[in-house]
């Protein structure tokens, strides 16, 4: 591990982090790669107290580490679709910006204010839509969306949320379909978990669903917060993707032996380029990050504004999008999660998982409490999908390609509790203002958008200053 002592590495291990797979693999100290210590995945699983602080620790050493070749860095015969697909040409150069290698490490993007944070223009990336071969060479919008970063503190608390939405869901259509059978007449229940609605579906006698009433949610029911247009379920699987996607390393729990009938997919001579544990380890760091929180110390003329600014948010309309918080139950982050999906680590695949207390970090004794003693998430954000376009403002739903089947204009809410760390904004992050934002918003935000136009520029400035206050913790 790059600047890690060895002495740092002797005391992981005793906690369950392995040292060197074999001793003709161990590096001297000034190795220039990354991957050169592991995870003991089942010993983590089965300690009576996981160590998180020292995962979090490795964790942070691996996303901020510039990965080489000798890691596995590079994709040869493999393209940055989910699906493990191979290449029709080799890649021109190492390095392309396009379908990859895009970048050394993932902090070379996450970065600004700190690392974890979100990313300037300058470290765009070009994404497909997911599931066919990826294998592009341009920046041709029919072939690829060109996206900016986004920030990645507070995601153990998002996914969590996300979690405990998706039982929410699932426990309604389970309600729905005993009582259809039972009835033997068509059950219609209204969908909802945290005051938020997500539309509703029909539930028939013989176990079939009418999901077209669905609102911003895929018909599984399941809640996907990560991503700009909402298509991953959890950190792993956005890990998982990324680690592909920006890197060409490929994760053994996707491209393994056991999914592609090889240890080497992309053909570069380095097998199994990154274990479960490891990637439990990057998990386990972004799970870890806290959460954004208001600034501190502004002076009073900011303060006044940005608490007249709050209230007009709520009253302009924003706040029915971007809630300023949602309940959580439990701070306990379980890894792999309740709802990974194929290709990714899966609760069925492990004798037992990691259950990670995020309540014995510092920051977690920061957070706002509800009367039930309910952690109230300060995200400024619905976990939930919207039209985010129209014919008359288009700005925000320029997109050509559709991404795991989620409309063009359709976005997931952006959480905006630290907007005030992540500029520029919108998708593609061409937009440098929170005005110039703001004033993009159509389709279902059609209301707010005109609501804010409409006030005179002072209430304009002091929701600018309300949201400035919104803050990355550095």
């Amino acid at each position: 591990m790059n600047g890690l002592p060895l002495v740092a590495l002797a005391g992981l291990a005793v906690c369950g982090l392995a040292g060197p797979v074999s001793a003709s693999e161990a590096q001297p100290p000034w190795s220039e790669r990354v991957l050169t210590q592991d995870v003991d995945f089942d010993a983590m699983a089965k300690a009576a107290e996981p160590p998180l602080d020292d995962l979090i620790q490795f964790g942070e050493r691996l996303f901020t580490g510039k990965f080489v070749k000798a890691d596995g860095a590079g994709r040869p015969e493999a393209t940055q679709a989910i699906v493990p697909t191979k290449r029709r040409r080799p890649a021109p150069q190492t390095f392309q910006r396009l379908a990859g290698l895009d970048a050394n490490s993932c902090a070379s993007c996450h970065n600004d204010p700190v690392a974890g944070g979100a990313g300037d223009f300058t470290t765009n990336v070009f994404v497909s839509e997911g599931f066919e071969s990826a294998d592009f060479d341009t920046t041709d919008p029919q072939f690829s969306n060109e996206r900016g970063t986004n920030a990645l503190h507070g995601a153990g608390l998002i996914e969590l949320l996300a979690r405990e939405m998706t039982a929410d869901l699932w426990a309604a259509r389970a309600s729905a379909l005993s009582r259809a059978r039972s009835n033997g007449t068509p059950e219609i229940v209204e969908l909802s978990s945290k005051d938020v609605s997500f539309g509703r579906l029909t539930a028939h006698p013989d176990g079939s669903l009418d999901v077209s009433g669905l609102d911003g949610i895929d018909a599984d029911l399941i809640v996907r917060p990560f991503s700009q247009k909402g298509v991953f379920a959890s950190l792993r699987q956005f890990t998982v993707n990324a680690l592909n996607h920006h890197h060409g390393i490929q994760a053994r729990e996707r491209f393994g032996a056991q999914w592609t009938g090889t240890d080497d997919f992309d053909g570069d001579g380095i097998a199994d380029e990154i274990s479960d544990g490891q990637v439990s380890a990057l998990v386990a760091w972004q799970a870890a990050l806290p959460p954004p929180v208001r600034a501190a110390g502004l002076p009073t003329a900011w303060q006044r504004a940005a608490a007249d600014g709050e209230q007009l948010f709520q009253d302009l309309g924003c706040a029915e999008c971007h809630r300023p918080h949602l309940p959580l139950d439990s701070l306990v982050f379980a890894d792999p999660g309740p709802y990974e999906g194929a290709g990714t680590l899966r609760q069925a695949d492990v004798s037992a998982g990691l259950n990670l207390d995020l309540e014995t970090l510092t920051w977690a004794a920061t957070l706002p409490r509800d009367d039930e003693g309910r952690v109230l998430v300060p995200l400024f954000g619905d976990l939930k999908r919207h039209k985010i376009a129209d014919a008359a403002n288009d700005r925000l739903g320029n997109e050509l390609l559709s991404q795991r089947f989620v409309a063009r204009d359709v976005f997931i809410t952006a959480e905006l509790w630290g907007v005030g760390s992540t500029a520029p904004y919108g998708h593609r992050g061409d937009m440098t203002t929170l005005d110039e934002v703001i004033r993009a918003h159509g389709g279902s935000a059609t209301g707010s958008r005109k609501a804010y136009e409409a006030v005179d520029e002072r209430e304009r400035q002091s929701v600018i200053a309300f949201l400035r206050t919104l803050e990355i913790p550095e």
